[in-house]
């Protein structure tokens, strides 16, 4: 019982870490971008500064909305409790089944806790969708493949 708290915190910090990087990756990005409209000089070209600085500025929009989506994940990871134990599948969980195991948090990829890996999904993707709610030794069928739940922590 202790080892799967450990896990489940192993994997909350991994989530973490995922939105931390996208956060800085972002940030640098829009730095980027910053630096690049204010060295923007008015040229001879009239036109084409006016082409690039929109394009600059369409780029600014783009990334600000890849942060404001980072940044629901990040919220999202906030509503965790990471000390509760469940028997319903639900946000935080952590989910065995006789085909992968799963952490219903955000949608982060492949991790590994305590030698085994996990997949951190977010509960709105498919596979997230079907495990919600589910019990310990409820059948879950997916894609023509069909697997039990095992555990739930």
């Amino acid at each position: 019982m202790e080892n799967d708290l450990k896990i489940k915190q192993h994997l909350y910090e991994q989530c973490v870490n995922f939105v931390e990087d996208r956060i800085s990756k972002i940030q640098n990005q829009i730095k980027e971008i910053q630096e690049s409209l204010m060295s923007e000089t008015k040229s001879s070209a009239g036109d084409k500064h006016e082409t690039g600085r929109a394009m600059l500025q369409l780029e600014r929009e783009k990334v600000g909305q890849q942060l404001a989506e980072v940044e629901k994940l990040k919220e999202a990871l906030s509503k965790i409790d990471k000390t509760i134990r469940s028997e319903i599948i639900g946000l935080g969980s952590v989910v065995t089944t006789s085909n992968a195991n799963y952490y219903i948090a955000i949608s982060a990829g492949q991790m590994t806790a305590n030698s085994q890996w996990f997949f951190a999904i977010s509960p709105n993707t498919p596979m997230g969708l079907l495990l919600m709610g589910k019990r310990i030794g409820d059948v879950v069928v997916f894609r023509d493949s069909k697997f039990m739940i095992v555990n739930i922590f």
